[in-house]
């Protein structure tokens, strides 16, 4: 019997928006290397994390760089 998995997981989005306890927002810049290796950043400026984001893009040794929320 086969299985059928979808490409994109149906995930809630989070109401970040709406928690009052913060003071800023948190951005994750997760850069993932070719030889497999991981690497993370956390900035409360969400501009400053999509620069950076960009510079690491520009290595030809970073597979994928990505900036996420967490708080």
């Amino acid at each position: 019997m086969a299985t059928v998995t979808k490409n994109a997981p149906n995930r809630d989005k989070t109401s970040f928006g709406k928690d009052r306890r913060r003071k800023h927002h948190h951005w994750l810049v997760s850069i993932y290397y070719a030889d497999g290796e991981k690497f993370g950043r956390v900035y409360t400026d969400k501009d400053k994390a999509t620069r950076f984001a960009e510079r690491q893009r520009r290595s030809p040794v970073v597979k994928t760089a990505r900036v996420t929320q967490v708080s």
